[in-house]
């Protein structure tokens, strides 16, 4: 029996990472053992290579304020375990996870008996343990692909609307080496006559999920066919200013405090599921309301200023389609500082392309390191990148080398990963 949240979390992390045994079955079976809770209560399902976990904020904040108790289920977490599992922005208690552990473990002791069901993973498992605990508590939940889609563990509800936030190259090794082969695993959350939300994602993208839409006789709703954000200006460099156009309404001069140009957009997916959804439920529109709960909205480690003096910036960039963005980001509201990178991944990641788009930032100086992570890359492997970047092994004398030496027209980006993020910032803040 578990006495502290602290040892469910060590048993679940214990189970292995998410992506290595892909498939439905396992997670079926213990949502089974468990009464089906996921089939109790509205969903909304959020699929996209980036930018999903910003929508779902966004999107539950809107939704909070009509009144509603909103469930969100995030990964991969960065202040701690759990936040990935909350309730209008509370997270699980320790109480909960107790109750919750002692509730799954003998079940996944029970399936790790049986051939066909031995060896669920820490994503299933935490995915079984969101969907349990939701029940009876929320009035929708927002849930959030851990990976792909199509053979995701959180593939397994009928939500009242889909989205697919991005498409970008990410995960390859599961999920395919194109934009079409990895579209068509996002698409795979696409359920028969669910309407479907897609962000800004490219043209040979949208055909591929529009074919899997048509076969399931799912309404798209399709960025600058139906709805759009149009950016604005970064005002005094705390936010990103934009309108809203959908085909009923505009929305001017929105305000978000998550930095970067496509946090506008990724509100602006928001903000049409939003729409979609108290049209559904007869629910008001009320503009003002909109603007407060664009500006509560917080997600660490994306844009994150996390010192002033000297500037620090934290954002968890952690595939070529992300780092692009940031770069982009950099370029257009902080073009006026000398950048200095921090950086690290996880060696599944294309971390050659990646360094390549930040080293096209002018003047950059990028340190490359490694943390605490057995997936973490070793700073050996990148002895040729010598002439180009500067390498050491231990991130924290690299930080404070840094820090300590940056001048008032320089800046520091820490990027690279979410997990290096969450390991940085769990020793910074």
């Amino acid at each position: 029996m578990f006495t502290t949240g602290e040892d469910v979390i060590k048993w679940i992390l214990s189970r292995g990472y998410f992506g290595s045994s892909p498939g439905l079955t396992r997670i079926k079976e213990l949502l089974r053992l468990l009464d089906n809770p996921e089939k109790t209560y509205p969903t909304i399902h959020v699929a996209g290579t980036n930018g999903k976990g910003s929508t779902t904020r966004y999107l539950a904040n809107l939704l909070k304020s009509n009144n509603l108790k909103v469930g969100t289920f995030n990964s991969p977490f960065i202040k701690d375990f759990a936040e990935q599992v909350e309730i209008n922005g509370q997270e699980i208690s320790d109480n909960d996870l107790i109750e919750m552990g002692n509730k799954i473990k003998p079940l996944v002791e029970k399936m790790d008996s049986q051939k066909e069901f031995y060896g669920i993973t820490e994503f299933e498992i935490l995915t079984g343990l969101a969907f349990y605990y939701f029940q009876g508590k929320v009035d929708i939940a927002i849930i959030e692909v851990g990976m792909g889609g199509l053979l995701d563990s959180t593939n397994v509800i009928k939500p009242e609307f889909s989205v697919i936030t991005t498409i970008g190259l990410d995960h390859t090794a599961y999920l395919g080496n194109t934009i079409e082969e990895i579209a068509y695993q996002k698409a795979g959350i696409i359920k028969p006559d669910v309407p479907v939300i897609l962000g800004n994602i490219p043209k040979n993208a949208v055909d591929v999920i529009n074919r899997y839409a048509d076969r399931n006789h799912a309404r798209t709703y399709i960025w600058n066919q139906d709805y759009h954000s149009i950016y604005k200006t970064f005002v005094n460099q705390r936010f990103e200013q934009f309108d809203f156009v959908n085909r009923h309404t505009i929305l001017k001069n929105l305000e978000t405090p998550l930095i970067g140009h496509q946090q506008a957009e990724n509100a602006a997916v928001a903000l049409e599921v939003y729409y979609l959804y108290i049209q559904k439920h007869n629910l008001p529109f009320n503009k003002q309301e909109i603007s407060k709960s664009l500006l509560q909205t917080k997600w660490p480690a994306r844009m994150e200023i996390i010192n002033s003096d000297p500037l620090i910036i934290m954002d968890g960039a952690h595939n070529p389609h992300a780092i692009k963005r940031l770069k982009e980001n950099i370029l257009s509201d902080y073009s006026n500082y000398h950048v200095k990178i921090l950086f690290s991944a996880i060696v599944t990641k294309d971390i050659g392309t990646m360094l390549k788009e930040l080293l096209k930032v002018p003047n950059v100086d990028i340190t490359l390191t490694t943390f605490n992570d057995t997936r973490a890359i070793n700073v050996n492997d990148y002895k040729d990148w010598n002439s180009l970047i500067t390498l050491c092994s231990d991130w924290k004398k690299a930080y404070q080398e840094i820090k300590h030496n940056l001048k008032s027209n320089e800046l520091l980006l820490i990027t690279g990963s979410l997990y290096f993020s969450s390991e940085v910032r769990s020793q910074l803040k």
